[in-house]
């Protein structure tokens, strides 16, 4: 299989105790879109994070992700600079 890449926006909401609650990531087919959306929700959401992952599937390897945008309270490793 062809390497590919994908582009995804994690939310999160807060949870008891001050937990992160990821919400199901909503998945894109340009950076574009993926940016927008997660500048979009940072107003309503704790944390958000945009992403893009590459690799192949059948061979199970991934690069490290590429992050687009990030904003609020995220857990590791999308918290670190």
């Amino acid at each position: 299989m062809a390497h590919e890449t994908h582009y995804l926006v994690q939310s999160f909401r807060a949870g008891k105790g001050g937990r992160l609650i990821a919400e199901p990531p909503l998945i894109f087919k340009t950076s574009e879109r993926a940016r927008n959306s997660a500048t979009n929700l940072a107003a309503t959401k704790l944390g958000v994070v945009a992403y893009a992952t590459s690799g192949d599937a059948e061979l199970g390897e991934y690069d490290e992700p590429d992050i687009l945008f990030k904003a609020g309270k995220l857990p590791a490793p999308f918290d670190e600079s």
